[in-house]
């Protein structure tokens, strides 16, 4: 079909990693150390850290949420594009906290990122109203709407809320959804389509990556 999204094989991914990527050696490292993880598949694109600190540059963001930190890689990519401000990263409990403490203190940009353990919601809950610039979304996708309320409150006019794996590694499109997360994900891909208090695109990247502009 003319002007559909190209499809990516793996040369041509390559090719794309080859002429746009600008990981460092630290990102690189962290990103192979992860890739050993049995989580591994929890892990973003590189492209898709990279494009986040595009994002933080294009928009000035200085106050910035992550719900779903895993290794720090994402919120690495954040911290190091935002030359101070504060990152809150929200996550659960587990042995690869220690992992991106270890990374964002190399990077030197541990001062900047407060690292908040618990369920997320109940973090989001306690920020004040419309005093965030961008959120970053990639955690338990069953509460994908939940999290998108929150979003709303807490961002600024003209602030980013980021979703990750919209796409689901294409079982959005099942009819029968074979889980509560496929459930939720195709929830709030079909809510976002109609809903006038963002402006939106749903880009073709890793998974699939959401960005919401709220009005």
């Amino acid at each position: 079909m003319t002007g559909q999204t190209l499809y990516l094989d793996d040369a041509l991914y390559h090719y794309l990693q080859g002429v746009s990527l600008r990981e460092t050696p630290l990102l690189a490292r962290l990103r192979a150390e992860t890739q050993a993880l049995p989580e591994a598949r929890w892990q973003v694109a590189p492209e898709q850290g990279q494009l986040l600190a595009l994002l933080i540059r294009l928009i000035g963001a200085r106050r910035v949420i992550e719900v779903g930190t895993f290794t720090g890689y994402s919120a690495l990519c954040m911290a190091q594009a935002m030359d101070g401000g504060h990152l809150l990263c929200c996550d659960l409990p587990g042995d690869y906290n220690a992992t991106a403490q270890r990374y964002w203190q190399e990077a030197g940009v541990a001062e900047c990122i407060e690292l908040r353990l618990g369920p997320a919601l109940q973090t989001l809950a306690t920020l004040d109203a419309e005093s965030f610039d961008l959120i970053f979304i990639d955690a338990d996708k069953a509460n994908y709407p939940r999290y998108l309320e929150e979003a709303l409150r807490v961002l600024r006019p003209g602030g980013l809320v980021v979703f990750d794996n919209t796409l689901w590694s294409g079982r959005v499109l099942q009819v029968v959804p074979d889980s509560e997360d496929t459930r939720a994900i195709q929830a709030l891909n079909a809510a976002l389509k109609d809903d006038l208090r963002v402006d939106l695109s749903l880009l073709p990247l890793g998974d699939g990556l959401t960005l919401c502009r709220k009005r």
